[in-house]
């Protein structure tokens, strides 16, 4: 057994008499020996050999816990001084052995292309901007909170098979074989051909047809004559939900495609007897897509054309739905009620509308509808056949068949490939090709076997850590699948071929083209669903016995993560500090956030910013409604989950994880213990209150945040306590009970102590170098596919460093870590 002796100011020197260092044996071996073993930590049976990987990661592990104090958890037990020599040691030969596996196999292994990335890929080269074969694949497994990690994104025979059928379904939806483009449907609706039927679930309060502002009688026989009457309305006050069915009748895609729609409409306001009114303010919708079917039926349903703000004045209004065949669209009004059937005394069901609001029911009033598409491309055929195919047109039977695929395979792998593959790559494919000719297969089937092999090849999925100083084309995959989740596009392959990207001027450049660009749209989209679990916001419905408000409100959830997204975005575009992660003194907010934040009231669904009065507990990441919901569930809000996703996600600093046998806490919704009470009883360990103390009392000072980030001064609860009665927005009568009041004081770890949620943000945003250095450390995993490493750290400082000047701000830290060894890879060089 080897045994090692670390002195305060001297090296690492392995003999056979000891196996940990002496300041561990002297503070730590009592808690830490083969009989006590806390942590399932034996540091008797542990040698030093930080050459292995997984020794290095467990004295890298302990190397932590003594640097940040938390052992010996007294200071006593290891004095200053050994503690810093005991550091310094540790330091040099975890760093240097670390490092040096770096320069002999890259900072990690290959990434696999993630599914996203893939399609995004495939859209690019093939011209496909709707190209949808992301499903195909299996979903990809996670690490470090994102599907980006190159150790989980393995390759089995099961993945290989559907990338095959992924890359084949694309290159089928690219290629044509018909001599024109699908003819184009086009179709006008008015009068009751604007709705399927006269009446529609929740009855006249709900959908009516209306002529000079008042609700007109329909029978049978008026409804069918009805069809062509332009002066009818379709006044619509309800939001669309199962089992909703107000799509236009006739209108079902034959073909797949874009269609665009034209529609004359104004927002309405209903007054008692279904007489309608201007309204004040516009009312939001959107297009939901699904194929017709009865009520009993479920199908797929999704939003689509955005959503548009319908005025009060009448208005012709444009937008681009996309249709697969067989679909139709139906109405979406957002934020309005969804009544639902009930079944009083056993009878048949009813449907019940909540009771007005105060001037009347907002909603909106269409007067006709147009429907042209597939929308053709402007030319035939399309780009995408013609980059399968070139100017081959659609019979595709050349006389030189042979020569014809070598030239086209040769073409096609130029547009798809990322850098150039070697003529001894090409040649295999080009071998798949002739077999398939050889044996007498359709010239365009040829091909496509050909193209799949390729797109489904190494050269294709992988992609690859810079390997020299000259490897540009890794650097440029490598930032374009970090920013825009794909491909490098002309300009930035065009200065890889020119081996330009190592020059700082050039990469900042770039770096900063692409954060402007469109494509930096799916980097926030993706890098927020995993980051901050954006893509969980509708995982937990609301409980409807406690937040009767919330019930089926689309609009609100919608306009959460569009307010996240935001100001993610604005937080790297317009280079703000990192420390608006917890506090800042605005917000972005629409007409919907407006309400829920109670902030004085806005127009429109449109996201703008908001500046905030001094005392507003909003402001920050922190205290945005799509944090506090992914971070709660649909009953309740618990301090202790909270708290631990907050440090460990928007403060970098992980809780480790929570004994197997030690049960959650459960706030009580009958109000008969306050959250506090369960607390200060799950607690009283020892061993837990020290792990419970570093992030309850964070997830203490979000405790008057309902699960949606809704303001609240009061428990709420189903027994005890005051009662609330209503009618909710499916017209079901509901009862809570107000209870405990909140108390959203608390006390650090450290000692440092608040009185609200304010109080803390002042506390946290103080710390904004751990702050960046967390957002850092995201990057990183997310750019590279490999987590910060140990030999990673001092680098990381620098680049701290370099950016407290301006109070380490977003953009700047992307610019800094995209200039780095870590990004561009460390070859021989000085760490």
């Amino acid at each position: 057994m080897i045994r090692v002796f670390i002195l305060c100011a001297c090296p690492i020197v392995a003999t056979a008499l000891s196996t940990v260092p002496v300041q561990i044996e002297q503070s730590c071996i009592e808690c830490h020996d083969k009989d006590t073993a806390k942590g399932s930590l034996d540091l008797t049976a542990l040698t030093f050999d930080p050459k292995d990987r997984a020794n290095r990661e467990r004295w890298i592990r302990i190397y932590d816990r003594v640097e940040k104090g938390e052992m010996p958890p007294k200071d006593e037990d290891l004095p200053k001084a050994q503690r810093v020599g005991l550091l310094k040691t540790l330091d040099a030969a975890i760093f240097d052995a670390d490092h040096a596996e770096i320069l002999a196999n890259g900072r990690g292994p290959l990434r696999r292309l993630n599914r996203d990335e893939y399609e995004q890929n495939l859209r690019d080269v093939l011209q496909l901007l709707d190209l949808d074969i992301r499903d195909i694949l299996p979903e990809d497994r996670e690490g470090h909170r994102f599907n980006k990690t190159s150790e989980m994104l393995d390759m089995s025979r099961v993945q290989l098979a559907a990338y095959l059928d992924a890359a084949e379904a694309a290159l089928r939806a690219a290629m044509v074989t018909g001599r024109e483009p699908p003819p184009v449907m086009k179709r006008r609706v008015v009068g009751t051909d604007l709705f399927p039927g006269t009446n529609t679930f929740g009855n006249r309060e709900a959908m009516f047809f209306a002529k000079d502002n008042k609700f007109i009688e329909l029978s049978r026989d008026k409804a069918k004559e009805a069809v062509t009457d332009e002066s009818l309305e379709l006044a619509l006050f309800r939001s669309a939900s199962w089992p909703y069915l107000g799509t236009p009748k006739g209108i079902v895609a034959k073909h797949a495609g874009h269609y665009r729609v034209r529609f004359s409409a104004r927002a309405v306001l209903q007054q008692p007897g279904f007489t309608l009114l201007p309204a004040k303010q516009p009312v939001p919708m959107t297009f939901r897509t699904r194929k017709p079917a009865g009520v009993d039926i479920i199908n797929e349903v999704r939003a689509s054309g955005g959503v548009i703000d319908i005025q009060p004045e009448k208005q012709v209004y444009e937008t681009t739905v996309s249709l697969r065949e067989g679909e139709s669209f139906e109405y979406s009004l957002l934020g309005l009620p969804m009544p639902l059937a009930m079944n009083p005394n056993g009878s048949a069901p009813t449907y019940r509308y909540p009771p007005f609001p105060e001037g009347g029911q907002p909603g909106i009033a269409v007067q006709w509808l147009e429907v042209e598409g597939p929308i053709p491309p402007s030319s035939w055929p399309p780009p995408s056949h013609r980059v399968l195919f070139d100017d081959l047109g659609i019979e595709m039977k050349p006389k030189h068949a042979q020569e014809d695929g070598k030239r086209l395979l040769r073409r096609f792998v130029k547009l798809a490939a990322r850098e150039p593959v070697s003529e001894d790559d090409l040649q295999m494919f080009d071998a798949l090709i002739r077999q398939r000719l050889e044996k007498g297969a359709p010239f365009s089937e040829a091909m496509l076997a050909g193209y799949k092999a390729f797109l489904a090849s190494g050269d294709f999925i992988y992609l690859r850590e810079p390997e020299s100083a000259e490897d540009h084309f890794a650097i440029a995959s490598r930032l374009s699948h970090f920013l825009t989740n794909s491909r490098p596009d002309a300009r930035l392959l065009d200065l890889a071929a020119k081996k330009q990207l190592r020059d700082r001027k050039t990469l900042r450049a770039e770096t900063t083209h692409l954060i402007a660009s469109g494509g930096f749209d799916r980097f926030v989209k993706n890098f927020t669903d995993y980051w901050l679990s954006l893509r969980h916001a509708r995982r937990d419905d609301p409980d409807i016995r406690l937040f009767p408000e919330y019930r089926f409100d689309e609009y609100l959830v919608e306009s959460m993560e569009r307010e996240t997204r935001t100001f993610f975005t604005a937080m790297i575009r317009d280079n703000l500090p990192a420390s608006v992660l917890v506090k800042s003194d605005f917000v972005f907010a629409n007409d919907r956030l407006a309400k829920h934040y109670d902030l004085p009231p806005l127009v429109g669904s449109a996201m703008r910013k908001v500046s905030l009065p001094a005392d507003s507990p909003f402001g920050g990441m922190l205290t945005q409604a799509a944090i506090l919901k992914v971070s709660a569930n649909g009953t309740n809000t618990s301090p202790v989950v909270r708290g631990a996703w907050v440090m460990e996600r928007l403060i970098g600093q992980p809780p480790p994880p929570p004994p197997p046998s030690v049960p959650a806490v459960e706030p009580d919704i009958r109000g008969a213990k306050t959250i506090r009470d369960l607390l200060a009883l799950h607690t009283k360990s020892k061993t837990c209150a020290g792990c419970h103390a570093k992030f309850d009392p964070v997830g203490l000072a979000l405790e008057n945040f309902d699960i949606l980030g809704g303001w609240r001064t009061r428990y709420r609860g189903v027994e005890e306590g005051e009662r609330i009665t209503g009618i909710d927005r499916a017209g079901h009568d509901f009862a809570y009970t107000l209870s405990a009041p909140v108390d959203s004081s608390g006390k650090l770890i450290d000692g440092r102590e608040f009185k609200n949620v304010n109080d803390l943000k002042a506390i946290l945003a103080a710390n904004s170098r751990q702050l960046a250095r967390n957002l850092l450390h995201q990057f990183t995993v997310y750019a590279t596919g490999t987590p910060v490493r140990y030999s990673d750290r001092r680098e990381i400082e620098s680049m701290l460093d370099a950016c407290e000047k301006d109070g380490y701000r977003v953009r700047d830290l992307m610019l800094v870590l995209v200039e780095s060894r870590i990004f561009l890879g460390n070859h021989g060089g000085e760490p």
